[in-house]
């Protein structure tokens, strides 16, 4: 594989940024420029992200003039939900329209707790970095349609307040400003890491007080292995989480599932996440889905065993769900087991996912790039300004 490049980012409706993407810096600067006090940047992004407005004229401490240049300046949301279905596991997957027509897909994962309901299970939102997939993972189906663009910082961000919306369609509770969600997973579609600059400004707003003031500990950003990216991303200071996309503990393995590891094989990877590791002291996750006759056997078992030791490594050990298109197979219950079984006896800190999701294709590799199609309506369909 050749080393991978920048990849286009489209631009938002008419050419107008998403307010979702701007910092308070950049906005004060916009706002000074146009001779406004800079003290309005943050009144501003307290309505989009405190209050969660939806419409320029509900920011009703702004002058009307200040509304309408806002208005003809940026897009309040970059992002429209097209539909929401829910799975029998209580797993919602959101489909988002984007300004250029794309369709992109975040899913929201609930874990209930004992002794309360639904409403307040703990909830792990999953989002997409690019609209499609370069990566090319056999299991996967994100790029089985093909790859189109890299999302914009204001996209990524849209997807989290499109949960705000609706999961508190009214406002925050008074106890909890962001009780909409507990955890971020950037594991949906695409590769994060090669969407780098996006991402991590994305999740700088996300993580900002005048933002969403979500921390970073709660944020776990998951790669297929771009080693310079994860190098770069050791040295931010925003310490993330890490999973790393293995599904394979030999490179002779590896190497028939990702096509990243003839670029970067293990022995670039590992390294690379185990500085990662000690700079942040934080414990890596490894992502390990398991295919029937590929990776499954007691060897890689052993194998990925001692991986997880050297990195002392948390290991998701997640049998395969089926993807249309793909002739891969879920192991046996036998044979998930038996892997397990290896792990445990090498006292590795692992969980056996259990599908969630899986019925409305939510589920980890079965979010897919959707083609675009005609709508009934056109003029109803239209992202709000």
């Amino acid at each position: 594989m050749e080393q991978l490049r920048a990849l286009p980012t489209a631009a938002t409706s008419a050419e107008r940024p998403a307010l979702t993407g701007e910092t308070l810096e950049t906005l004060t600067a916009h706002l000074v420029a146009h001779d406004e006090p800079a003290f309005r940047a943050r009144q501003i992004l307290d309505w989009l992200y405190k209050k969660r407005v939806r419409l320029w004229d509900e920011m009703t401490n702004l002058s009307k003039p200040l509304r309408e240049w806002l208005a003809s300046t940026y897009t309040l949301m970059p992002a429209r939900l097209v539909s929401s279905n829910q799975s029998h596991d209580v797993t919602d997957k959101l489909l988002l329209e984007l300004s250029d027509r794309s369709l992109i897909e975040t899913v929201i994962i609930r874990a209930p707790q004992d002794g309360v309901g639904i409403a307040h299970s703990r909830k792990t939102i999953c989002i997409s970095t690019q609209v499609g997939c370069a990566m090319g993972c056999v299991f996967c189906a994100s790029g089985l349609d093909g790859f189109r663009r890299n999302l914009t910082a204001g996209e990524i961000v849209a997807q989290l307040l499109s949960v705000c919306h609706q999961e508190d369609p009214h406002s925050p509770r008074a106890d909890d400003e962001f009780a909409s969600f507990d955890n971020i997973v950037v594991m949906g579609m695409g590769e994060p890491l090669h969407n780098y600059d996006n991402l991590l400004r994305a999740l700088a707003i996300l993580n900002a007080e005048w933002g969403m003031g979500f921390g970073a500990r709660r944020v776990t950003i998951s790669t297929s292995g771009l080693v310079p990216q994860i190098n770069r991303l050791a040295q931010e200071k925003l310490g993330f989480r890490l999973a790393i996309s293995l599904h394979g503990a030999t490179d002779e393995v590896r190497g028939k599932i990702m096509p990243v590891n003839k670029r970067w094989p293990l022995g670039e990877l590992l390294p690379a996440a185990k500085a990662f590791a000690e700079t942040h002291g934080r414990m890596l996750t490894l992502e390990f889905i398991l295919i029937k006759d590929l990776n499954d056997s007691t060897d890689q078992a052993a194998r990925l065993a001692a991986i997880a030791k050297d990195l002392h490594a948390h290991v998701n050990l997640i049998p395969y769900n089926t993807v249309d298109g793909l002739a891969w197979q879920r192991p046996g219950e036998a044979r998930i087991e038996a892997f397990a079984e290896v792990l445990a006896q090498g006292s590795i800190s692992f969980t056996l996912r259990r599908e969630k999701g899986h019925d409305i294709d939510a589920a980890c590799g079965q979010l897919r790039l959707k083609a675009e199609r005609s709508r009934e309506g056109d003029s109803t369909n239209r992202l709000v300004p």
